[in-house]
């Protein structure tokens, strides 16, 4: 075997070599932040995932009180995390004016990062406007174009990403970690309200004056794309009312996978 041959073979090796160290030292800051999180609060969990992690970090807010807890944590202490949202094209009016309100109050810019417009003209040719109420595939495939697909390009090399993610708003959640290594997007995942109750969350936002979604008044716990959203019940869980058509206790949309 000719030397060019050789090296066309054993790079891939050494490639695949390289992305599992990779990992395996992700996976150790991940377990290291994950390990001091019960010690510290929320603004000093944020600055640790800041000062662990070298590389790009982008927080995704839906602008829930998870997120504005999160972004006012962030803002505050001028981190260098970017804050992005999932501009869907059917957010709430209320979620606009939150988003607006924020960048407002801290001087900062939240980018948006919509779908692409052909794969909603796409989508909306396959199953018409609302056609995720159709069936469960459409309401995924709808949920893939504007927010999977989205969240993709936003994590684009990034070396971690902070949720609004808490243990409590459903069984599956209870499942995924504080701080974990996501090898399917091959980044360190954080969830720094991962221990903490609605209750906790929302006692902080209104102390510290921060910006949040009017809807949260109305019963609406969760807060999604508006078509797909509804206030809940006295008695339901707290994800009740999204995709509240469905007969499942998996109120997901493909962003967040829990482990096997």
């Amino acid at each position: 075997m000719s030397d060019v041959m050789q090296l066309s073979v054993d790079r891939p090796r050494q490639d695949a070599a390289v992305r599992a160290a990779d990992g395996e030292d992700a996976a150790a800051t991940a377990a290291a932040l994950a390990a001091r999180f019960g010690s510290l609060d929320l603004l000093q969990r944020l600055a640790a995932i800041r000062a662990h992690i070298a590389g790009r970090v982008v927080f995704t807010s839906s602008f829930g009180l998870e997120d504005q807890a999160i972004a006012h944590a962030i803002f505050s202490q001028r981190l260098a995390i970017d804050v992005v949202t999932l501009d869907t094209g059917r957010l709430f009016p209320e979620t606009q004016e939150v988003w607006a309100k924020t960048e407002r109050r801290y001087g900062a810019r939240i980018v948006g990062v919509a779908p692409a417009r052909q794969s909603v003209e796409d989508l909306v040719a396959r199953q018409g406007l609302d056609g995720m109420y159709g069936s469960l595939a459409a309401r995924l495939d709808c949920c893939a174009v504007r927010k999977v697909a989205p969240l993709a390009r936003a994590l684009d090399g990034a070396d971690a990403w902070i949720t609004g993610i808490r243990a409590d708003q459903s069984n599956g959640r209870a499942r995924l970690a504080a701080v974990s290594f996501d090898p399917q997007r091959n980044l360190i995942k954080a969830n720094p309200l991962f221990d903490w109750s609605r209750q906790r969350t929302a006692a902080f936002v209104h102390a510290n004056e921060v910006p949040y979604n009017k809807l949260h008044d109305r019963g609406y716990l969760s807060i999604g794309c508006a078509p797909c959203t509804r206030a809940v019940a006295p008695g339901e869980p707290e994800r009740a009312g999204r995709w509240w058509w469905e007969q499942s206790d998996k109120k997901e949309c493909g962003l967040h996978t829990s482990p096997a």
